[in-house]
């Protein structure tokens, strides 16, 4: 049975899932990265960039299994691109260069519509009618796998609010952000028939796995 789950999504200790003021040069907002030091430093995500070594612990045992039995991404339009509104870079191709790391269809939530892109082995659809439309249409792309859901925060919320999501893993950073995109507010998760099914603290986060029941 295909499931929708979140992976290794980053969370402040405040809430925000990015920070503040994002941009072209700061992808991630305000001291974004800091959330994500906890991933960046295992030898899943620096395998996934090209780079050696890394971390072979419990933050890397749970960044691989984000990977586990994967046929299809969702992801919302600002974890493709930094340009709002019609699209105007014809050349871009995503903040991951020539190199995606996901290998598979690839759904990206837009308003503006956009031919399908081929691109590294990864073919990226631009979905303009909705989230329940391309969650339809991942289901087809992923084959009985499960699909992955990507950011940013607007795009987790959106779904969660739906109750589309079957599993969710979230990493909280203890790193505070101050300001940004806030994840948790106005959602009631036990409300929409979430529970928490496991606890993991390591040094740079502490990784929580929700299961919609």
């Amino acid at each position: 049975m295909t499931r929708l789950r979140i992976e290794s999504f980053t969370v402040s200790l405040d809430g925000y899932g990015a920070g503040a003021e994002q941009s072209l040069t700061d992808p991630m907002g305000q001291n974004g990265m800091l959330l994500h030091r906890w991933a960046f430093e295992t030898a899943t995500f620096r395998k996934m960039f090209g780079q050696d070594g890394g971390s072979t612990g419990a933050d890397d045992r749970i960044a691989q299994r984000g990977f586990d039995n994967i046929g299809a991404w969702i992801m919302g339009r600002h974890m493709f691109t930094h340009e709002r509104g019609a699209w105007s870079d014809p050349d871009w191709r995503g903040w991951w260069g020539d190199a995606p790391p996901y290998h598979c269809d690839v759904l990206v939530l837009t308003h503006h519509p956009r031919k399908a892109l081929d691109h590294g082995g990864t073919r990226f659809h631009f979905v303009t009618d909705g989230i329940e439309a391309a969650l339809d249409r991942a289901r087809v792309s992923a084959r009985g796998k499960d699909i992955r859901l990507g950011g940013g925060v607007a795009t987790v919320r959106s779904f969660l609010k739906a109750g589309l999501v079957d599993e969710a893993h979230f990493a909280i950073s203890p790193v505070l952000l101050g300001r940004g995109e806030a994840l948790w507010t106005g959602l009631d998760l036990p409300a929409l028939g979430y529970r928490v099914t496991e606890t993991t603290p390591t040094e740079h986060a502490t990784h929580i796995r929700l299961v919609r029941t």
